[in-house]
């Protein structure tokens, strides 16, 4: 089970290029040499299921989260890659495609977000980040995060297992429209025109 990984959010002029490396290094490049390690045995042994922790985000990209999503899009990739090869050998790879879980781990991802500099960025991309995205962030896992356990019910996972239904029609955007401008005009109306509506909806 590939499960180690780092977040980040917020303005992209406000990240570090290190702070963006050693995110990639863990969520991507943590995986790549779990997976260097264990597969040659698998292959040998004719059997094996490498069980990856990606996310909703490694499908859709979502505003302020450019580099996190970056590193799942690149996960999502390389299992996508992989899972044809490692089938001829009898190993099965699952991808677990989250949404918000409850955990430490977000609640200090938000906690250090509020408290972050934004003096690198505009004033107007500053407060949408910290009045309309720090603030719908919150009701988004009021009202749909997951605990870890819920997570964890899929006793055997198919390739790719989200665990959301309510993150359907987003990849579902997505597919149906190859341009993008359908899933990109949806996203935008709703942080920016209907944020109301998004706010009472998930409430």
């Amino acid at each position: 089970v590939s499960n180690a990984g780092v977040g980040m959010a917020g303005p992209l002029e406000c990240q570090s290029l290190a702070a963006m490396q050693s995110l990639m290094d863990t969520n991507f490049f943590g995986l790549v040499r779990l997976v260097k390690e264990v597969l040659p045995d698998m292959k040998r042994r004719r059997g094996g299921h490498i069980v990856v922790i990606s996310s909703i985000m490694g499908l859709q990209g979502i505003v302020f989260n450019d580099i996190y999503s970056a590193s799942k899009f690149a996960v999502e990739g390389f299992c996508e890659s992989l899972v044809v090869q490692a089938l001829r050998f009898n190993v099965a790879i699952s991808l677990v495609e989250p949404g918000p879980v409850m955990t430490e781990f977000e609640t200090k991802l938000y906690e250090e977000a509020e408290r972050a500099d934004y003096s690198r960025t505009d004033p107007e991309t500053a407060e949408i980040f910290t009045k309309l995205y720090l603030r719908n962030s919150k009701d988004v896992f009021t009202s749909l995060g997951q605990t870890p356990e819920d997570i964890a019910e899929a006793a055997r996972p198919p390739f790719r297992h989200q665990t959301n239904v309510a993150y359907t029609p987003m990849a579902a955007l997505k597919h149906a429209d190859p341009s993008g401008a359908l899933m990109t005009d949806a996203f935008y109306k709703l942080v920016f025109k209907y944020d109301t509506v998004l706010r009472f909806g998930l409430r």
